[in-house]
């Protein structure tokens, strides 16, 4: 099985190549600019089927949540046209494609978990973005698993787990959101769940549409943050404190939700898999950024 990955510098991306590398039977090849740039819709078909996939992972997008506020045509440029395009690319083929999305497609009004069927009502840029290419996904390519997920973290790229780490090496307080709550997700764990769907996917054995896949658990962002300190200082790394902070103290130009916990109960159920509990897998990343092979990309 050969899966097509989109964004090859991205934390999904990196995390399913690590992962295809130690699976049998399957191949990841991971594809970026400027062979596929998602805002030059004209390079998409040509650098996907020149990679002959079975399966196509949608992994590429505009992620700069804030930035979009002010380049909104860039942002559904690439999230909704370029995300379409991809699919329609897979569909061309004849293959799935599966889809990454994020909480951001909910405002964060309601008080529990989100489901998939729970209305979508995006306060940002970047989340409309997003929902619009969930839209445009699902109208290009039937076979198609659209996977939302959010607070993605990894020993690779820039993620909240190593800026923390970064940030305690230099301070001995960091003041942390503390209203704010939701799933944090290992992309390690992502790129295993991505293989386990991809492989009934394959087979024909899967049921297209929406899944939630987060991290099992929940969070707010200064109680994360202390999970990542206190396992750093256990481990020998940096430490700091952490002082929680209400989100009109930190004034972002993009609204973020207040909740954005995601149910992953429909997932579990179709796929037979479920995502460690947050604390564990944020052990493992911090663990790896310190003492293991990936220590160099803390200052990356």
């Amino acid at each position: 099985m050969r899966l097509v990955v989109t964004g090859r510098d991205g934390q999904v991306a990196a995390s399913l190549a690590e992962a295809g590398q130690a699976a049998d039977g399957v191949e990841v090849i991971a594809i970026g600019r400027p062979q596929l740039d998602l805002a030059r819709p004209d390079t998409v078909i040509e650098a996907i089927a020149a990679a002959k996939p079975d399966i196509v992972v949608s992994a590429a997008a505009y992620t700069a949540v804030d930035q979009a506020e002010d380049e909104p045509d860039l942002a559904f440029a690439v999230n909704a046209i370029g995300a379409g395009k991809v699919a329609e690319a897979a569909a061309l083929l004849g293959v799935p494609v599966i889809h990454l999305s994020t909480d951001y497609v909910f405002d964060g009004t309601k008080d529990a978990a989100y489901v998939e069927t729970d209305a979508t009502a995006s306060a940002s840029v970047y989340g409309a973005s997003k929902l619009a290419g969930e839209q445009a996904v699902a109208a290009a390519n039937p076979r198609h698993l659209i996977l939302r997920t959010a607070w993605v973290y990894s020993p690779f790229g820039k993620n909240f787990v190593k800026t923390m780490l970064r940030l305690a090496a230099d301070r001995d307080e960091i003041a942390v959101v503390a209203d704010q709550w939701g799933n944090p997700t290992s992309a390690l764990d992502i790129a295993d769940a991505i293989l386990h769907a991809a492989a009934q996917l394959h087979e024909g054995a899967a049921t297209s549409g929406i899944y939630h896949l987060a991290g099992t658990g929940e969070a707010n962002w200064s109680g994360f943050a202390r999970h990542i300190l206190d396992t750093s200082r256990v481990l020998g790394g940096p430490w700091a404190r952490v002082r929680d902070i209400a989100t009109m103290d930190y004034p972002t130009k993009a609204r973020r939700p207040a909740n954005s916990r995601l149910s992953s109960a429909k997932f579990a159920s179709t796929f037979g898999w479920n995502a460690p509990d947050w604390r564990q897998s944020t052990e493992v990343v911090v663990r790896r950024l310190l003492i293991g092979e990936t220590k160099q990309a803390l200052t990356a």
